[in-house]
């Protein structure tokens, strides 16, 4: 596994904890909204700042003064030895939150019987018919219903989000998301921000207007129990 960066101090990205976050390099996806096209398409430096061992060493100076580390990505679910890595942070008294796009339920599941996990958090990309049509590398729209499944019967915290792009959703498009993760506790429609992304032709023109962010979440709020808008 290689680490292609870690933010030292997060207030955010973990829910009502002090977070450190690990940036995993490698994905299955190619999201054209990507904000992290260097773990993706780009290939992997042959020097990160950190090796294993030495985020390992920072994390021991950082015991007492954070809650959990989140691990992300990329998707950390390609790497072979993120069970063992994991462990690992879990032995050092650590929380561990797993943010995922769902195209690993066997890994998923494995983790969670290993109590390994505190938090998950699934990006659901999109309604079952562009998973099913190959928008995004034709991931198995099997996978995706049994890692929401896996998560919402996990008994553990998690939450769920939608980066909403608008060449490739609508307003309307919440519904059939939600739909998806119906009973949901937790679900954050997240706007598209212009920037560096995969597609570098990606523009503001993509974002979704506040009025437009209200009603998503009017429709969403008829599926799940929260739903939060980050703008």
């Amino acid at each position: 596994m290689i680490i292609a960066g870690i933010e030292k101090t997060s207030l955010l990205d973990y829910p009502g904890k002090v977070s450190t976050i690990v940036f995993t390099y490698g994905c299955n996806l190619r999201c054209p909204y990507c904000h992290n096209p260097e773990l993706v398409t780009e290939p992997p430096l042959d020097r990160y700042p950190y090796t294993k061992e030495s985020f390992f060493e920072f994390l021991k100076k950082r015991k007492n003064k954070l809650d959990g580390v989140v691990i992300t990505g990329g998707e950390p679910l390609i790497n072979r030895d993120i069970g063992p890595f994991i462990q690992r942070i879990k032995d050092m008294g650590f929380l561990v939150k797993l943010d995922t796009n769902g195209s690993y339920p066997k890994k998923l599941r494995s983790l969670l019987k290993r109590n390994l996990l505190d938090y998950i958090d699934m990006d659901v990309k999109y309604k079952k018919e562009l998973y099913t049509k190959g928008v995004n590398g034709g991931v198995k729209i099997p996978n995706i219903s049994e890692s929401i499944d896996i998560i919402m019967n996990s008994g553990i915290e998690y939450s769920f989000r939608t980066t909403f792009v608008k060449s490739i959703h609508t307003v309307e498009s919440v519904e059939d998301i939600c739909k998806m993760i119906k009973g949901a506790d937790t679900y954050y429609i997240q706007n598209f921000r212009a920037g560096k992304t995969i597609d570098p032709s990606l523009d503001s023109s993509l974002s979704f207007s506040r009025k437009e962010l209200k009603d998503m979440k009017g429709r969403a709020s008829h599926y799940v129990k929260k739903v939060i808008i980050r703008d």
